[in-house]
Parts: structure tokens; C-alpha cells; sequence
């Protein structure tokens, strides 16, 4: 079982949108850290430089990967060793296999299903002192992706014609990844206000690739011999160089989309953004705001699928499911595979390729952040704080609360041990940094990894990992 087979799971009606991107992401164990480098990218106020500026090792002066969300690996991979109707050689079976009792497979499924998987790979960033304050300069790639599928799509795939009504509401796809060239000017407003900074940051936005996939309805009923439906779905795509697949219906006298060709990549769109962030320290408190990712891309080259309204479908693809089905006797009678089951979705809604859509402007996923830093008075060294951040993208939005406890013994190192609970539950988070002379190295994780499947894959769906090298100078 890989990570793309996974994902189809999720990402099935959206046709061939299985290479998913991923969201802005910024590691929050570090907030505290003084001599974290990165701080700024969270709060445009703090980039505060012991020395007089740094850059990154390219492409590895900030990698952050992880994945959020409410469905985890866990739920829909099973031991075989507990079903011993199955026969077959394998350690872990995938929830659409007929040895799973259905029961089994839906209570561990959730009413909205939710999954997001991020990247944010730092290509080259600059630090320097100059303009009355303190600046950075930095090349990113950023990318979001987020799937929400509703509980009764799992039914749909596990049960199939068991039952004879489905009502699919809201299922969801959005991707979209970016080049961002960023400008960060931070300065100290205290002899204005005591204990104030400021800070500000301009994004240049280069778009390379945005999906938005809104399947918004599908009633099915299981007739004499066929599924009768009622469906209304719309795909916006656009990349430098790409056009939906069709192919013809013979049933409904039209065609219909079934994929999507990508010849090429490249740029496909562009914007700004903007981070505007403030600190405010009083006595051994230190309070921060921040709203982060202000902005727009416009873009080009978009093309549009539809079922133009509610669209009445009659279809004969009984099997929404995939594997195996055997008789009485055990022997296998029909095998269906996941392009069975992408075929027979891509039947339910066809969707109509309407047209170039030509242009379209889509907003950013806006982040806010506050926090509040104590500073432990006995030993000024160790800091305990508490941030929050919410991140809004209609039916993604996720919020959460970060406490931790951040020390730094020695001026060449520093630590984080934090607590975050939020949307996706609880967890434990932790980042170490070293700074030295000429070299800096940290690592940490917002969401610690937890159990493994023999696959290599996280079994719980909230894991983040960042790492990175940079030369202080």
C-alpha cells in the first residue's frame, strides 16, 4: 500500500487530481526561540538576528512536510491477522476488502473526513541589517492541498449495492503551488512606544498549478437495473499546459470528462501577498499578533468542467467498489481495480468540458497568529509560552493552541518541548537548535511522529517535520 493509493481513496471523483500538493506550513515549536532564524515567517516582527545577517544552504535552509487531518491510516488499513476469512498473504488489508465486515470499516469513519498534506521548501533566503531595522530576503516553493469527503462516499465504496440510496453532500478537492519571492522588514519602535516592533512582509506570487474540485451533490438510487441519479459537480484546472480528457457516452449522446492531460509546467498565474505582525513586551511578558498570508493569485489558463446545475444520470456501473468479489465457494468472480472504481465515479457525474474558463482570481489561505511569551523570572533563560493559529479556508479551516516550555542554557543551543490540541486532537511537538560561529542546524516536529505502518507511513495523520541549515554571519 503506497501513499498515492491512499490518497485515491480520498481523492477518486476528482478524476486524475491524484498528485496532490500541499499547504504553507511553518513550524511553530520554534515561535519562543530566540535564535530560531525562521521566527519571522510566522510573525513578520520577530526577525530578530543575533549577528549581522545569515543565509541558507540552497534548498535546505527550511524544509517543512507534514499532513493534518481527521481520517488517519489507521482507519481504513486493518490488521489480517483479525479476519480470518481472508486467505491471502498480506499483513494489512485496505478497507474496501470483502473480508472487512462494513461495520467494522464505518465507525471509524467520521461524518466530514477531512486531509491535508503540506510543503514549504526554503530554495534560498538572506538575513541582513539595513534601511533602520532588520530585513530578509527569500525564494520559496509553497503548495496546499486539502481533500473533505462526507461519510456516506466511504459507504458508497465499501457497501456498494448493499444499500439502495446514497445522498453524497460536499465532497471537496482543492490543490494549489506557488513560487513565492518574499520581502521581510522588521524595525524597533521604541522610542515611539517602549517595548513595541513592527513588522511587515511583501510576497511576489508566482501560480504553477490550482485545482478546485466542488462535488456538491449526488442522490443515487438503486433502480430495477440501473442507478438513477441526481448530480451537480464543477472543476475549475489550471496549469500552464493542460486540457480535460472526454470521452464519449452512448447513453446520454455526449461526452463527458474523464481525466486531465498535463503536457507541461510552468507558470500559470501570479499575485502578492502581505504579512503584517507586531510584539509588545511588558515587564516578563512578551505579547505578539500577526495576520499572515494577505493576498490573491490571479489565474490563467483555467479550465472548467460542469454538470451546468443539477444533472439527472442513468448509469449501469453497479460496483462503486474495488477487489475482489467471490462466490459461496471462495473463488474469485469479478476483480474490480481502482480504475473500475474511477471510471464508474467519473460515469455518476459526467461532467460537461465547458469551456476555457480564461481567468480567475483566488484568495490565499489567510493565517492568524497570536501569542503570549513569560519569561521565567528566577531563571531568564527558560520561557513558557502559549500561541494560537487559525487558518482559514471555508470548510478547512483549522485552529490550534500551542503551549510550550523553550530554554536556551547556552547561546549556541536552545530547546522546545510543546503541547498542541486543536481541530485534529492533541499532540506533542518538539524543535532543537543549534548556533554556532558561521553555522546554524535545527529539527524539529509540530506533530511528532507516532506508530509507522510497515509501509513507512505514519499511522495517525497529524505528523510535521522541519528541518534546516544556515550560515550566520
Amino acid at each position: 500500500m503506497t501513499m498515492k493509493h491512499i490518497y485515491k481513496v480520498l481523492a477518486l471523483s476528482a478524476l486524475t487530481i491524484a498528485p496532490i500538493a500541499a499547504k504553507a506550513q511553518n513550524t511553530y515549536s520554534g515561535y519562543f526561540l530566540d535564535n530560531y532564524l525562521y521566527r519571522f515567517e510566522m510573525n513578520p516582527a520577530m526577525l530578530d538576528m543575533d549577528k549581522h545577517g545569515f543565509v541558507s544552504m540552497p534548498a535546505l535552509g527550511n524544509i517543512n512536510v507534514g499532513m493534518q487531518g481527521n481520517l488517519h491510516v489507521s482507519d481504513i488499513l486493518f490488521p489480517a491477522s483479525k479476519y480470518p476469512a481472508y486467505t491471502g498473504d498480506k499483513k494489512t488489508l485496505l478497507f474496501t476488502n470483502p473480508d472487512i465486515p462494513a461495520s467494522d470499516v464505518m465507525k471509524h469513519i467520521n461524518n466530514r473526513n477531512n486531509l491535508g498534506v503540506n510543503t514549504k521548501l526554503d530554495i534560498i533566503s538572506v538575513g541582513f541589517k539595513a534601511f533602520g531595522g532588520q530585513n530578509a530576503v527569500s525564494l520559496s516553493a509553497v503548495a496546499n492541498a486539502n481533500v473533505g469527503a462526507p461519510k456516506s462516499l466511504f459507504s458508497l465504496i465499501k457497501e456498494g449495492i448493499s444499500n439502495q440510496t446514497y445522498d453524497i453532500k460536499n465532497f471537496r478537492i482543492n490543490a494549489t503551488g506557488y513560487a513565492q519571492l518574499q520581502f521581510n522588514h522588521q524595525r524597533d519602535l521604541d522610542k515611539y512606544v517602549p517595548g513595541l516592533k513592527a513588522g511587515a512582509a511583501f510576497k511576489m506570487l508566482f501560480g504553477l498549478a490550482n485545482v478546485d474540485a466542488y462535488f456538491n451533490k449526488a442522490q443515487l438510487q438503486l433502480g430495477t437495473d440501473q442507478w438513477i441519479g441526481i448530480t451537480n459537480a464543477d472543476i475549475y484546472a489550471s496549469f500552464k499546459d493542460a486540457r480535460f480528457k472526454t470521452e464519449y457516452n452512448e447513453d446520454a449522446g455526449r461526452k463527458y470528462v474523464n481525466g486531465l492531460d498535463i503536457n507541461s509546467f510552468g507558470i500559470s498565474g501570479f499575485g502578492i501577498g502581505f504579512d503584517l505582525g507586531a510584539t509588545y513586551k511588558w515587564r516578563d511578558f512578551n505579547f505578539s499578533l500577526a495576520l499572515l498570508d494577505l493576498g490573491f493569485i490571479s489565474w490563467n489558463n483555467v479550465q472548467y468542467a460542469s454538470t451546468e446545475g443539477d444533472r439527472t444520470v442513468n448509469t449501469d456501473a453497479y460496483t462503486f467498489q474495488i477487489g475482489d468479489k467471490k462466490d459461496e465457494n471462495g473463488e474469485v468472480i469479478e476483480n474490480h481495480t481502482w480504475d473500475d472504481l474511477k471510471n464508474n465515479i467519473s460515469d455518476l457525474y459526467q461532467l460537461s468540458y465547458v469551456k476555457d474558463h480564461g481567468s480567475r482570481t483566488r484568495g490565499l489561505r489567510a493565517t492568524l497568529n497570536w501569542a503570549v511569551d513569560y519569561e521565567f523570572p528566577y531563571y531568564r533563560n527558560l520561557h513558557f509560552g502559549m500561541v494560537n493559529s487559525t487558518n482559514f479556508n471555508n470548510l478547512f479551516t483549522t485552529t490550534e493552541f500551542r503551549f510550550s516550555a523553550n530554554v536556551q542554557p547556552v547561546k549556541c543551543f536552545s530547546a522546545s518541548a510543546n503541547m498542541v490540541a486543536g481541530t485534529y486532537g492533541v499532540g506533542f511537538g518538539w524543535l532543537v537548535n543549534v548556533n554556532v560561529t558561521g553555522f546554524n542546524f535545527f529539527l524539529g516536529m509540530d506533530h511528532t511522529l507516532g506508530k509507522l505502518a510497515k509501509q513507512g507511513i505514519p499511522l495517525n495523520s497529524n505528523a510535521e517535520v522541519n528541518l534546516g541549515i544556515n550560515f550566520p554571519f
